[in-house]
């Protein structure tokens, strides 16, 4: 079997996934094992995002569709955090696997106290390249992530159960039950072509 050229990185994956959600339906803990080598692999190598697709905002994080299932059984994302960039305490309301390709990323978990009050829990998790985070309704989704860096940008592949730049979801005020709905949409406007140098 020949080698994967980069530019064919991206729709490698996007087959596998593919396959992966038309064999297992919509049985999360299957979709999340099956997925979770398939990130794994896409970003050991980190020669095939776009250009256009890793460039940050002086002011705000970057969250770039690379690809969305015409059936919104999935979607794959690029965030790109300049210095100091975060979002804020928010979920997603469907499984995700976030994938480190460039830099270091602090995710911060947070649940409901016994006043129904948002708190952090536990201590930040700090990706690296090559390192997951699953991220699971039915076992708390909501966290806050931002760039570890203090100089340099961060990447990280996000992979989501749905099309999330189109789902309803929600912020929460920390120390508070104060809860804002939301719907993030993308920062780009056109896509990655798939087939740029793929071969068949």
């Amino acid at each position: 079997m020949s080698a994967v050229r980069a530019e064919s990185r991206l729709l490698e994956f996007v087959r596998g996934m593919t396959r992966l959600v038309d064999t297992q339906g919509p049985d999360e803990p299957r979709l999340l094992a099956g997925a979770a080598p398939l990130m794994k692999t896409l970003v050991a190598q980190d020669d095939w995002l776009p250009d256009a697709m890793a460039q940050p905002h002086p002011t705000y994080y970057q969250q770039h569709l690379l690809y969305g299932d015409p059936l919104d059984r999935f979607s794959l994302v690029s965030f790109v955090w300049g210095p100091g960039q975060q979002t804020p305490v928010h979920d997603h309301t469907v499984w995700g696997i976030v994938a480190m390709l460039r830099g270091r990323e602090s995710s911060q978990r947070f649940t409901r106290d016994a006043e129904g009050r948002m708190t952090a829990k536990g201590e930040a998790q700090v990706l690296v390249p090559g390192e997951l985070e699953i991220l699971s309704p039915t076992e708390g989704d909501v966290h806050q992530v931002c760039n570890a860096l203090p100089d340099r940008v961060s990447i990280s592949i996000h992979l989501y159960g749905g099309n999330i730049g189109r789902i309803a979801r929600h912020v929460y005020v920390p120390g508070t039950t104060e809860v804002k709905p939301f719907v993030s949409g993308y920062s780009n406007a056109l896509v990655p072509n798939l087939w740029a140098g793929a071969t068949a």
